[in-house]
């Protein structure tokens, strides 16, 4: 698996308001809502996204579900690995299973257009495997060049 970069990270709380006033109020970065009770702060630097993710939002999105499954570990925080192309998310999946990783959601497109997978880290994070369109733009402006 050839990794690009870091596309985002950030913690997973129970308490939405607790964990927005937190990094909002005490250590003072600018979000933005870019949904109910997601905050992303696109301008950060050394971070391509540092979002605020509720639990109920990562469990929706990895199970299906509102509620985290009783018998996996919470997370308390998530990271994305950007990978070349919606195929290479696809790649990594075959490649982390073979190694023995248990992959939570196979590689799919979300709504927004980007290829994701996910897995849990031995220490409990939750492990997304992405490829972002919008994050490769210069590169496919240079491939056109």
């Amino acid at each position: 698996m050839d990794i690009a970069f870091v596309a985002g990270f950030g913690p997973i709380g129970t308490d939405p308001d607790a964990t927005f006033n937190f990094w909002s109020q005490t250590i003072g970065i600018p979000f933005d809502e870019v949904a109910p009770d997601y905050y992303h702060a696109s301008d950060l630097p050394g971070t391509k996204a540092f979002a605020l993710w509720p639990l109920s939002q990562a469990a929706q999105a990895t199970f299906g579900t509102d509620q985290w499954p009783e018998d996996r570990p919470v997370p308390q925080a998530w990271i994305e690995l950007e990978v070349s192309s919606p195929e290479a998310v696809a790649d990594a999946v075959e490649e982390l299973r073979s190694k023995g990783q248990e992959i939570l959601i196979e590689a799919h497109e979300e709504p927004w257009g980007q290829t994701t997978a996910r897995l849990m880290s031995p220490e409990g994070m939750l492990v997304g495997i992405s490829y972002l369109p919008s994050f490769h733009a210069d590169e496919d402006e240079q491939d056109t060049e």
